[in-house]
């Protein structure tokens, strides 16, 4: 059965990973892409983060860029540029990450492009926006982290700040993407109009602290540097110490506090006044949090995990990439895909799909990741250009 952007066909100008991903969103739904990419080089991301044997594919390449077709252009050779117009013609989408007014200064911005397309839905994918004082300024996730106030946030007192280990502001940055394009395809199939779609990882990532924000803009609250503690102030809530890793507990109300004080064999103490309340125990944090790890240190994860899971207690163990791709959940889930590798066909890669399943039309790799430039010929060819024009194209330099 067809996907839901069956039909669709989308000029993706992206590179890195926030454009990329969520234009690969779209594909996995059906839509046609194809990935303008500079020629020789290609998406920077193509070899960032690369140990392995191809370096013009690596990991996150890959993971960005499942059901793609990738043609190279020379955006400063105006026969590129002519030939990006002639794409624009049948395309429904064009999504681009270019510093602001970079695609306007090729001829390719969205009132340029919307003389061809009317209909045409235009999406800019930066880090400030295209408008406002910091237009124009590059961004990469952490500096966003940093300048958004998630750094202010994540971290211990005694040791200051830290980013995440992982791209927070990028990939929220992509979903966001992928949402605000769906929306304008809805409201194209209703009004027949394009639109102009303007993405801000900033803004973004305001969003994604919208309860922190929302909390200081009404009542003045500042969180702070916690820690691995709660946004509650509850000591039950943190992460503690095992006898052979570390668990995760978020017990706030009462009754699972009790319950935590009997799954770890402790409920005489639960009768001592310091630990009796909530009040109590937020004002002898220090004492309680001492008290929990000791008991906790007592023991396995594993064995934890099982005795309080059972008391309804809300638990987790802390774990490694590894033993979260092991988990018999995913299998279920699909979220991870196996498929031929691009580079050698007598090898598999193992991708990052995506996170939602459907009961039909889901989500659907068709085809594994584009090397540099693998569907120039094709794509060209389907405008009418014939081999010995692509060929002059490769030898000035166009492709």
């Amino acid at each position: 059965m067809p996907g839901a952007f069956d039909g669709i066909k989308i000029i993706d100008f992206t590179q890195v990973l926030a454009g990329p991903f969520g234009v690969m969103q779209l594909a996995l739904l059906g839509a046609e892409v194809i990935k303008i990419e500079q020629p020789d080089t290609g998406d920077q991301t193509r070899g960032l983060m690369n140990s392995g044997k191809d370096p013009g594919m690596s990991p996150s390449f890959m993971g960005m860029n499942l059901n793609k077709k990738s043609i190279t252009l020379n955006l400063k050779c105006e026969e590129a540029v002519k030939i990006v117009k002639q794409l624009v013609a049948d395309a429904d989408v064009v999504v681009e990450n270019f510093k602001a007014g970079t695609m306007e200064r090729m001829g390719l911005g969205f009132e340029d492009l919307r003389q061809i397309k009317p209909a045409l839905i235009y999406c800019s994918v930066t880090g400030y926006g295209q408008t406002g004082p910091k237009a124009g300024e590059a961004a990469y996730d952490g500096a966003i982290q940093a300048s958004s106030g998630m750094m202010s946030q994540t971290g211990h007192p005694d040791t200051g700040p830290t980013r995440t280990g992982f791209m927070p502001v990028d990939m929220s940055t992509a979903l966001n993407t992928a949402f605000t394009i769906s929306a304008a395809l809805y409201r194209r199939e209703t009004t027949g109009k394009g639109q102009r779609i303007d993405i801000a990882m900033m803004d973004t990532a305001i969003i994604v602290q919208a309860t922190q924000y929302n909390n200081y803009l009404n009542h003045g609250s500042l969180l702070g540097l916690l820690g691995n503690a709660s946004p509650t102030g509850q000591p039950t809530a943190n992460v503690f110490p095992t006898e052979d890793g570390f668990i995760q507990i978020t017990a706030i109300r009462q009754p699972q506090v009790e319950k935590l004080f009997t799954g770890l064999d402790r409920t005489a103490d639960f009768a001592r006044p310091e630990f009796n309340t909530i009040k109590e125990r937020v004002k002898n944090t220090s004492l309680v949090n001492e008290f929990l790890s000791d008991a906790l240190r007592q023991n396995t994860t594993a064995f934890w995990m099982k005795n309080l899971a059972s008391q309804g207690i809300p638990v987790a163990e802390v774990r490694e990439l590894p033993e979260v791709i092991n988990d018999p959940q995913f299998k279920h889930r699909g979220v991870f895909e196996t498929l031929p590798s691009p580079v050698n066909k007598d090898e598999t890669i193992t991708l990052v799909k995506a996170g939602y399943i459907t009961n039909e039309d889901g989500p659907e790799v068709r085809h594994g990741p584009p090397l540099l430039g693998q569907h120039t010929d094709e794509v060209l060819t389907s405008l009418g250009y014939s081999g010995d024009a692509i060929q002059t194209f490769r030898d000035d330099g166009v492709i």
